[in-house]
């Protein structure tokens, strides 16, 4: 099954953009137009995150956001076949911050957030850091589907490990010079664990691991920041959050993280991806933990 998935997305992935964007283009109508997907979960999302918007300011980014959500796949599948020269021209953006420390021995993660193109990112910030880099991500349910996304994220130096299996898989590059990747709003699998903070003003549960791996391996954190410029290509700024971890509180590491991403999100509303539940669990004082 994987070599037939494989084989018919990379002969798609060979056709040009313009012929890939007029297939979004269709993509977009059947979806938004006739298919409805998930238009309730992304305008009860934008009314929880812009209370002071109007249904037509929201609508607007609705449809925004379902032209870039289309794109996005079509996007993703264009990697398959992608050369290094044309991803760079596509995701543009320095590391020299990044950078700057590899020469004190110092390691250092990258957070994002689901932000369009992601998938680019990773691929692309694989040329540009001179680290190791490492990124965390969750497997995919269907094996073959899986298969063929570690493959295409598996192509420009970035080593997959999957979060399911984080600590067993991490433990071999601890004593080497790396760059862990975290995709920092992931929904948390287990509520009771995580840290509740106020996103967009309710509280939401955040994953640990990424604010432990930090404390753990004391490294120097960065905010990608993205920025789509036009259809088809993307600017992102690595922004220093912080880099002395161990004198902040529980949980304040990702307080920090929170600001840059919500900052991101009302910059470009229609680059983050609401069509997941961000805010699909309650709070309960008797069960979990708010910081």
């Amino acid at each position: 099954m994987f070599y037939l998935i494989y084989g018919f997305l990379y002969l798609v992935s060979l056709l040009p953009f313009w012929v890939l964007y007029r297939i979004s283009d269709f993509a977009y109508v059947l979806i938004y137009y006739v298919f409805g997907y998930r238009k309730e979960v992304v305008m009860a999302n934008l009314t929880l995150a812009f209370p002071e918007k109007n249904y037509e300011e929201k609508k607007l980014i609705a449809k925004k956001f379902y032209r870039n959500f289309t794109d996005n796949f079509i996007e993703i599948i264009k990697l398959l076949s992608i050369s290094k020269k044309q991803l760079q021209k596509r995701f543009a953006g320095e590391a020299y911050n990044i950078n700057e420390y590899y020469s004190t021995g110092r390691n250092v993660q990258v957070h994002l957030g689901h932000f369009f193109n992601w998938e680019y990112a990773n691929l692309s910030m694989g040329l540009k850091i001179k680290y190791r880099l490492l990124v965390v991500y969750m497997p995919i349910t269907n094996a073959a589907m899986d298969k063929v996304f570690y493959k295409m994220r598996s192509r420009f130096h970035s080593k997959l490990i999957a979060a399911t299996s984080y600590l067993k898989e991490f433990r071999q590059y601890r004593r080497e010079r790396f760059s862990l990747v975290f995709v920092y709003d992931q929904s948390a699998g287990n509520t009771e664990q995580a840290y509740w903070l106020p996103f967009f003003g309710k509280l939401t549960p955040f994953v640990t691991g990424p604010e432990k791996s930090a404390h753990l391996n004391n490294t120097i954190v960065f905010y990608a920041k993205f920025e789509k410029v036009k259809r088809g290509h993307y600017h992102v700024k690595f922004i220093e959050i912080n880099n002395d971890v161990k004198k902040l509180p529980e949980g304040g590491l990702t307080r920090q993280m929170i600001k840059y991403l919500e900052a991101n999100v009302k910059e470009q509303p229609e680059i983050y991806l609401w069509t997941h539940r961000r805010w699909k669990h309650e709070y309960d004082p008797s069960r979990h933990r708010a910081l």
